[in-house]
């Protein structure tokens, strides 16, 4: 395997060979260690890695491949990187890949078009990526991208078997709606395609059925703030008429964003008249006129069991997530 590299000797290139002779070892054990191949004495792995230290040896990725049966990149197809979720998710992969010795290259794909989603996941599996990790993916995009690669490794963020962190952090904020004595909960909802979606409705619908209480009304939107001011002329007439809700549960915090926004400039009071709660825990959130109640979520333990999914090993599970009381609720008038 000869990946040799720029070194710091100047022009003169450092290569395997090199690391082999300062350490006294072979080049097999170098590339061993260099692959993370068992059965290697920790003192010899400790020595191999300080030549590559000393002599500013630097990995040729490509390189390494040949012979073995590991790219060490993961493909990760994420949507609107504009939006807060996704944008976070792909920073969240990344540490947790590099954490395991990984990689990641990433497609941009629509996710509402299964075409656009096999053709991305086709650019990175030509690339030879160990396993796919989806990001905020479509139900029935997901299914078909199974469908088409049965041989990959493939995981979604913040979906798996016991870690639907969604769902149970939409039901923390009903829960903490109830709690300051609302009972007339209506809600806007995320795209309905969207799994992420589906899972903080159904965390909503779950906490409000455990209390007994009948679901108020329900609009939906697209994660954008632009889409959250669209619905408040709508809902400043809901909440006006009799019996209508005292509380809003927003599937993300953009979109609380915008309703709040579009709320007051309809002469509506948050929390006042209406108390909203957001989803995400944005990091601006706390800046919102009202400041934003929200839940967050664990997002580095869930890209940590993606990760973990994909290569086959086990992982912790992630943090419960957590409600963050601000200024946008209150009890009901």
């Amino acid at each position: 395997m000869d990946d040799s590299t720029p070194g710091r000797a100047g022009s003169r290139r450092i290569g395997v060979r090199d690391v082999a002779r300062a350490a006294g070892v072979s080049t097999q054990t170098v590339s061993r260690v260099i692959n993370d191949q068992p059965n290697i004495r920790p003192e010899t792995r400790d020595r191999v890695l300080q030549a590559i230290g000393d002599l500013g040896y630097r990995v040729n990725n490509a390189a390494r491949t040949l012979g073995t049966r590991t790219t060490r990149t993961l493909g990760v197809i994420a949507s609107d990187a504009t939006l807060y979720g996704p944008a976070v998710g792909i920073a969240a992969l990344e540490t947790a890949a590099r954490d395991a010795g990984r990689w990641i290259a990433t497609a941009y794909a629509d996710a509402s078009a299964e075409t656009s989603v096999r053709d991305a996941a086709d650019r990175l599996l030509a690339q030879g990526v160990d396993g796919l990790i989806v990001l905020a993916p479509h139900a029935a995009t997901l299914t078909a991208l199974v469908e088409a690669h049965p041989g990959v490794a493939i995981a979604a963020l913040h979906t798996g078997p016991g870690t639907d962190q969604q769902e149970a952090g939409a039901a923390l904020a009903i829960s903490h709606l109830l709690d300051l004595g609302h009972r007339r909960v209506g809600r806007v909802a995320g795209p309905d395609e969207w799994l992420e979606a589906r899972s903080r409705e159904a965390g909503v619908l779950r906490a409000l059925a455990a209390a007994g209480i009948e679901p108020g009304p329900r609009w939906s939107g697209d994660w954008t703030a632009g889409s959250g001011a669209a619905l408040a002329s709508r809902i400043a007439a809901a909440l006006r008429a009799p019996g209508g809700p005292t509380a809003i549960a927003v599937a993300n915090d953009q979109m609380a964003l915008g309703l709040i926004a579009g709320l007051r400039a309809a002469g509506v009071d948050v929390p006042g008249d209406v108390s909203i709660v957001g989803f995400d825990d944005n990091p601006d959130a706390a800046y919102y006129r009202p400041a934003l109640t929200t839940v967050g979520l664990d997002l580095g333990g869930e890209a940590r069991r993606a990760v973990a999914e994909v290569l086959g090993v086990a992982a912790s599970v992630p943090a419960p997530p957590r409600l963050v009381v601000r200024a946008s609720t209150a009890p009901p008038r």
